[in-house]
């Protein structure tokens, strides 16, 4: 079955395309093409609760390639997931017209819940790690935490990621310290949440890190000039090369961040919002390393569009 799943993040918006033999975690995926744009849809929504013009065209105009290459695959399957930025947005009806104008079918704006089970099935599906595991998939706009070993046992959105965080917090190029403190002092309080609403998420075996914080991370630490799957894929981010890049880049201007190997250009101004939350979900959970993993929603998405 040649599947497709299209993730329209508040930071960037995502295409797989993949010929998926079999359903769910046992499925076999083979990945014909995987694209990622930054987009910017969430920007402002923290404060505005509303998706702005500008945001909402830059995906449509995203969707519209990824139409094309979608036909030129013969994708027989797909879904489009929507995730924090409409999920807050006030005009989140206008944002689905549009998208369904684009695409000619209409998105799903999923549920936090949703987002984090399908994230821990495209995470751990393969992953050569003993479990149980702790997915945390770090985005634009939420946090989600998932426990599990074959499955989802226990699970938690919260509403913090890189966008959010850099927006509410981080206002001064370099930020100040007391902003940086801030930050940390209201990570600190969401992770006490995490703790207390997921049992056993301090015990996992091995955690698991998602999405562009923590590949971004991971660039970094290895001084990759270009992005590079297969040294991204797997790689372990120790507590201390996290919070060694976070003291690099935090006391960097955005201009001197936009020089370092390993991060792209349009990351760079969110980058400091999103380790925060990474070395915060380090410190407070007591984890020594992450494992990177490329596989996330979009590899959840159509190992589930398999089976239906």
């Amino acid at each position: 079955m040649r599947c497709a799943a299209i993730d329209m993040g508040t930071n960037s918006t995502r295409l797989l395309v993949a010929d998926v033999e079999g359903s769910g975690a046992e499925a076999d995926v083979k990945t014909l093409e995987r694209l990622m744009t930054i987009t910017r849809l969430g920007e402002g929504v923290a404060s505005t609760r509303r998706l702005s013009s500008a945001g909402i065209e830059r995906v449509c105009v995203v969707l519209r390639e990824y139409r094309g290459v979608m036909e030129s695959l013969g994708v027989e399957r797909v879904r489009a997931t929507a995730t924090s930025a409409a999920r807050d947005a006030e005009n989140r009806d206008e944002f689905v017209k549009a998208v369904e104008d684009a695409l000619g079918f209409a998105p799903e704006i999923i549920t936090g819940e949703e987002e984090a089970a399908l994230s821990f099935l495209g995470a751990t599906a393969g992953l050569d790690a003993p479990g149980p595991f702790l997915v945390v998939d770090i985005g634009g706009g939420s946090t989600e935490f998932v426990v599990g070993t074959d499955k989802p046992e226990g699970l938690i959105s919260i509403d913090v990621g890189c966008v959010r965080v850099t927006e509410t917090f981080l206002h001064s190029d370099p930020p100040l310290p007391d902003e940086l403190s801030n930050a940390v002092q209201v990570l600190r309080d969401h992770m006490a949440d995490v703790v207390r609403e997921v049992p056993g998420v301090r015990d996992c075996a091995t955690l698991v890190g998602l999405a562009g914080t923590v590949s971004a991370v991971a660039s970094i630490e290895q001084g990759l000039v270009e992005y590079d799957r297969s040294r991204i894929h797997g790689f372990r981010i120790t507590r201390a090369a996290a919070e060694d890049v976070f003291r690099t880049l935090a006391t960097e201007s955005l201009e001197q961040r936009r020089f370092n190997p390993g991060l792209e250009t349009e990351r760079a101004s969110v980058i400091v919002g999103g380790c925060i939350v990474l070395v915060s979900v380090l410190r407070s959970l007591g984890y020594e390393e992450v494992l990177v993993s490329e596989s996330d929603i979009l590899d959840g998405v159509v190992r589930m569009l398999a089976a239906t």
